[in-house]
């Protein structure tokens, strides 16, 4: 017989915060690796396209899927919503790509929260440290777990893992290759918070500013000064892909600039002067050319830059930035 219930060697349970499907992943690795989960908290449904359907994230879809509780506060301060914490009785919380936890909630639970984000602190801490790695021509960057506290990012550090960053992958390849890494990081993580073993690093306050930030990105965030050189535009495009997109003007219309290529050309052209020649769509910069290789103009879809100039052939030849 049982010294003990069995109830006293039921693993310690977790509540999970997330919306977007790289914590849907990350949901299903921790969820699929044994991790107890007694509640998900995702992003109420909010109306989506033309005819403006309720459109359910995919965290609430794996969640409703595979019969976990489910909880979509529009106020995280709720009283109605800290009851329900407080019936989860989460022993840690987990919080991926998710909005600003309150005090209140974050530190509701007795081994607290931690956070799976997409850089190798101290660098990069902020809304957008993917975009932000490959605007700055990074060719290294990772992912970090850690335990919130009050600064967004500064918590003590569980665990890393570095990965290389391509140098023609975009923001969207990246992501893709940060979270198939990351969601087995934050599992590992998460196994030695609850049995005990985690060993915590502390972030050094004093050294926050010698690393680059990854802030909010903003509308002028992705507008092009051709002026500038060539390799510094080819990766903003590539940070920005494939959303929001850098951006240019001709005639007061924007233009996306979705995807370009490094290239050797001879044709003697000034900052944001365009022209075609043998099939590519070139435009000069500060210090040389850029293939345009996809764009997208306002109002329409992604297209290559040749579909695009099939239906516009005047916009060979023009100045862009005007």
């Amino acid at each position: 017989m049982l010294d003990h219930p069995m109830s006293e060697f039921q693993p310690q349970p977790i509540v999970f915060f997330g919306t977007p499907p790289f914590a849907a992943h990350c949901l299903e690795v921790l969820h699929q690796g044994g991790v107890r989960i007694s509640g998900v908290v995702t992003a109420p449904d909010r109306p989506a396209g033309r005819g403006r359907k309720l459109n359910e994230s995919p965290v609430k879809r794996y969640a409703l899927e595979h019969g976990l509780p489910l909880a979509q506060p529009e106020r995280l301060k709720s009283p109605e919503f800290l009851a329900q914490l407080r019936i989860w009785n989460p022993a840690l919380q987990v919080i991926v790509a998710f909005r600003m936890l309150p005090e209140v909630v974050w530190n509701f639970p007795p081994l607290g929260t931690i956070n799976l984000h997409a850089s190798l602190l101290p660098a990069y801490r902020g809304a957008a440290p993917i975009q932000w790695a490959i605007i700055n021509g990074e060719t290294q960057t990772g992912l970090t777990t850690f335990r919130l506290r009050h600064e967004i990012d500064t918590g003590d550090m569980i665990g890393k893992r570095a990965v290389n960053i391509d140098p023609e992958a975009d923001a969207g390849a990246l992501h893709d290759l940060l979270l198939e890494v990351g969601a087995p990081l934050l599992l590992e993580g998460v196994q030695q918070v609850l049995n005990g073993t985690a060993v915590f690093e502390t972030q050094i306050a004093d050294l926050y500013t010698q690393y680059p930030h990854a802030p909010k990105l903003r509308p002028e965030t992705g507008r092009i000064d051709w002026n500038m050189c060539a390799q510094k535009i080819h990766n903003l495009v590539r940070g920005l892909s494939p959303s929001p997109g850098a951006h240019t003007l001709y005639r007061s219309e924007q233009m996306k600039i979705l995807r370009t290529r490094r290239v050797v050309a001879t044709p003697n052209l000034v900052a944001g002067q365009t022209t075609y020649i043998d099939g590519n769509w070139l435009v000069g910069c500060g210090d040389g050319l850029l293939v345009i290789e996809q764009v997208q103009a306002a109002g329409a879809r992604p297209m290559s830059a040749q579909d695009f100039l099939r239906g516009h052939p005047e916009m060979r030849e023009v100045i862009w930035g005007t």
